[in-house]
């Protein structure tokens, strides 16, 4: 779903399993690095939320990436800037919180 004013699109966690097996996106987990090792989404990169509105250039532009935290508002705050700079991003609304698969440890 895309709003009026939002160049991203949010996706519900139970249809982020769709996205995590496609190679052309990059899931991002944007909480801190001790959540992050406590249990995370596979595949995912973690890049707190701090870390990476410091330093947003870090990301490959020409790539796509999907976006999570705990409860989805500080991944919609990253993929609202993300995508105003032209990076292809999908937030996941409920963020971890909301998934229910697997989680590494």
């Amino acid at each position: 779903m895309v709003g009026d004013d939002m160049c991203f699109e949010t996706i519900s966690a139970k249809a982020l399993t769709t996205f995590m097996h496609n190679a052309n996106y990059i899931l991002l987990d944007l909480r801190e690095y001790s959540d992050y090792q406590r249990g995370h989404i596979p595949s995912a990169i973690c890049i707190p939320y701090d870390e990476l509105m410091k330093n947003m250039t870090q990301l490959d532009i020409q790539k796509k990436y999907i976006l999570y935290c705990d409860r989805g508002s500080m991944s919609m705050l990253a993929a609202k800037e993300l995508c105003t700079l032209g990076y292809v991003v999908v937030n996941v609304y409920g963020g971890i919180h909301a998934y229910r698969g697997v989680i590494e440890r």
